[in-house]
C-alpha cells in the first residue's frame, strides 16, 4: 500500500509513526517559540512565527505538539533530522543483544564428551554470551537425579573463574537446569 496523504499534507507510511510538522503544516492557532539560541520568545500566532523563523533563515519545527499551546523551535530541520539519525545509530550500536546458549548434558556423559562440551561454554561465556546448562533424564535415568545434581555443581566449580551462577541448578521435570553468565 502506498503512503496515504495526511490532513497536515504529509505522506503517512507506515514506517513513519510520529511525523514532525514544519513551517506551513503547523496547524495550531498559536504556539509558543523558542529561539535558535534556546531563549524562549513568546506565545503568537504561526504567521508570526514563521516570519521570525524567516528573519532567522530557518524553519519553525513543532517539537511538542501535545503541549498546550503546542511548543515550536527555530531551527535548520535538515540539520535536526541529520543528528537525530546520528544519535539513534549510535545508540543502536552500543546496545548489546544477550544470546543465550544451551549446552546439554546426560547424567551418564562420558569424560571426554564432557570436556568437549566445557570447551564449548567456555568459548560462549568469553564471547559475552549466558548459557544454559541443562541434564536431562531419560527413562529410568530419572531416579539418579543426585548424578545430575552433581555433574552441575561439578561443571560450576570447574567455570568459577569464568562464570556467575545466574539461577541455581533446579528441577523441572525430566530436566535439571543451570544459568550461567560471564563474569
Amino acid at each position: 500500500m502506498e503512503g496515504v496523504i495526511a490532513k497536515n499534507g504529509f505522506k503517512k507510511t507506515g514506517k513513519d509513526k510520529d511525523t514532525i510538522r514544519i513551517n506551513n503544516a503547523i496547524i495550531s492557532d498559536s504556539v509558543r517559540v523558542i529561539s535558535p539560541d534556546g531563549e524562549q520568545l513568546g506565545i503568537m500566532t504561526v504567521p508570526t512565527a514563521l516570519d521570525r523563523a524567516r528573519d532567522f533563515g530557518m524553519d519553525l519545527v513543532e517539537i511538542a505538539p501535545k503541549a498546550t499551546p503546542p511548543v515550536c523551535r527555530i531551527m535548520e530541520y535538515g540539520k535536526f533530522k541529520y543528528e537525530k539519525a546520528k544519535r539513534e545509530s549510535a545508540a543502536k550500536k552500543k546496545q548489546t543483544v544477550v544470546v543465550i546458549k544451551e549446552i546439554k548434558f546426560r547424567p551418564k556423559t562420558d569424560e571426554h564428551d564432557y570436556l568437549f562440551k566445557m570447551n564449548h561454554i567456555k568459548r560462549f561465556l568469553e564471547a559475552k554470551n549466558k548459557v544454559k546448562v541443562v541434564v536431562r533424564f531419560r527413562g529410568r535415568e530419572i531416579i539418579h537425579m543426585d548424578k545430575g545434581m552433581d555433574m552441575l555443581q561439578k561443571i560450576k566449580a570447574d567455570l568459577a573463574d569464568l562464570a556467575a551462577v545466574e539461577s541455581e541448578p533446579k528441577a523441572e521435570g525430566r530436566t535439571m537446569i543451570m544459568m550461567l553468565a560471564p563474569k
